[in-house]
């Protein structure tokens, strides 16, 4: 047990893709962790796709564990530790799905032992292992996760058309909380929007096709030192603009709470210098 100062590069990355099948949920993992890496040979594929990651061999030559059925937990946590001990730098799971509700996952292992609630009681923590081995993995993870589809018909230039649509995840609820940042691919042109940020990075954005450059700005915020209090209070005192204020707020929620006086205090401040140069030199209010 030691205590130390919080450091962003002391953290790991839990990143999430979550779509109907073929919205591009693996080429978008293996996008996102060349980004992070600049290296195909620090990352690895643990594919429960039916080899479905191979198809992607001509990115890159990139590290494959072929999982197949029974996908238990426990099966999951020993293709992340062989991960581990390869030093891999980021590992894609692709999917966790097949843990809840694939042959041998949780549903069916609760199936097994005869549906009953109190047999959750046997599972739970076989899936909170499997949890906590992608919370505490040395490596960067990134997981894909299946949604189950739904169709809808769109008229289009006086045509009709199918559109396919992803909608709630298949796995146990409360898995996107984890995460640091959860992507959701919207539709089969791979457009992604961001259903949970931590980093301020893609939240209230427009949708975005992931790009090795998604990854290289996920690291990089990951990596940048937050301020210290005191260069936050220096920050505070330059700026010259509510706007500007409202930016620096923003960009740091570590210190939203912290420093909520002194921001509170410079915008007072800020308006009222704003409110007094409404006013000409003799004292009339310009309209």
């Amino acid at each position: 047990m030691q205590l130390k100062q919080s450091e962003r590069k002391q953290v790991k990355l839990r990143l999430g893709i979550s779509g109907a099948s073929g919205f591009g949920k693996t080429k978008s993992a293996l996008l996102l962790a060349y980004g992070m890496t600049n290296d195909w040979s620090k990352i690895a594929v643990i594919d429960t796709e039916n080899s479905s990651a191979s198809l992607y061999s001509d990115l890159g030559n990139f590290n494959v564990i072929d999982l197949s059925a029974p996908y238990s937990p426990e099966r999951y946590i020993q293709a992340i530790e062989m991960c581990e001990k390869a030093n891999i730098s980021v590992v894609v799971v692709d999917s966790i799905s097949h843990e809840w509700n694939g042959t041998g996952g949780c549903l069916e292992i609760h199936e097994k032992l005869g549906g009953r609630f109190q047999d959750w009681a046997i599972i739970t923590p076989r899936h909170q292992a499997f949890i906590d081995k992608i919370l505490n993995s040395s490596c960067h993870i990134i997981t894909t996760v299946r949604r189950k589809i739904d169709y809808s018909m769109e008229s289009e230039n006086g045509k009709s058309r199918v559109v396919k649509h992803g909608t709630k995840e298949i796995t146990r609820e409360g898995f996107e909380y984890e995460l640091t940042v959860n992507f959701e691919l919207i539709n089969d042109n791979h457009l992604v929007r961001a259903s949970k940020d931590r980093t301020s990075l893609f939240a209230n954005k427009p949708e975005f096709v992931i790009t090795t450059a998604t990854g290289k700005r996920i690291l990089d915020w990951c990596n940048v030192k937050p301020a210290s209090i005191k260069e936050m209070l220096d920050k505070i005192e330059s700026v010259l603009s509510v706007s500007e204020l409202t930016k620096l707020y923003n960009e740091n929620p570590s210190y939203q709470q912290t420093l909520k006086t002194q921001f509170t205090d410079k915008k007072i401040h800020l308006e009222g210098l704003t409110n007094q140069q409404n006013f000409s030199s003799n004292g009339h209010k310009h309209l």
